[in-house]
């Protein structure tokens, strides 16, 4: 669009006495019964408007005003977890204790319920979490009592209740029970579906024991 100083056809530097001048001859000339149109006579108009009104060389002018950035809806104040599942390690050729895990798996097309995220509201475990967001994670007695449920923390931090089956060097490695834990920090990753890790393995429940107990393939 062009500037109020280029629809009279003076320089930015023009001076009070040259821009009345300028509009003078100008409006004559757009006048629609001189040969001018309609839209021409009311943009020389609106240029001389803008001029007494102040416009300084550089200004936006209307269609050129940027559009205010719409502002962001506010993110929960709840931790938010990237998960992983165990089972798509072996199949790509990572390990658990790889740095750049997930930043493989969030390149490698992975279905939602292999990788993804979630937010945990407050009071409910992560296996709350995941079932509350439609995700079918395993477990088997909900209490502690079996490691159907075992998570790997890999980010984050998620504080291991005092009652339950782990023994220290699980807990160490930072292996919870997503049944009776959930994370404290804003953002956590973690690898779910541990029950083919050896030493998670050993303290497996079968599911059928438990009501409404679920377990993944």
């Amino acid at each position: 669009m062009e500037s109020p100083f280029e629809v009279l056809g003076i320089t930015p530097d023009a001076d009070d006495g040259e821009i009345v001048d300028a509009y003078r001859e100008r409006v004559k000339e757009a006048h629609p019964d001189q040969g001018g149109s309609a839209s021409e006579f009311q943009a020389v108009k609106t240029a001389y408007e803008r001029l007494q009104n102040g416009y300084e060389p550089g200004d936006p002018l209307p269609d050129e005003t940027p559009e205010p950035e719409p502002e962001s809806p506010p993110e929960p104040d709840d931790p938010m977890v990237e998960f992983l599942n165990f089972e798509v390690l072996e199949d790509h050729g990572w390990a658990l204790e790889d740095e750049d895990l997930f930043e493989k798996a969030a390149e490698a097309g992975l279905r939602s319920a292999d990788f993804g995220r979630f937010y945990v509201d407050p009071n409910d475990t992560l296996l709350e979490a995941a079932e509350k967001n439609g995700f079918a994670w395993p477990f088997a007695c909900r209490g502690g009592a079996c490691t159907n449920c075992a998570v790997a923390v890999v980010e984050g931090e998620m504080p291991s209740p005092a009652s339950h089956i782990l023994p220290p060097e699980l807990t160490e490695k930072g292996i919870r029970l997503s049944c009776i834990a959930a994370p404290i920090s804003d953002d956590a990753k973690i690898v779910y579906n541990l029950k083919h890790l050896p030493e998670v393995s050993e303290l497996l429940l079968p599911a059928s024991r438990f009501e409404q107990a679920s377990s993944t393939d």
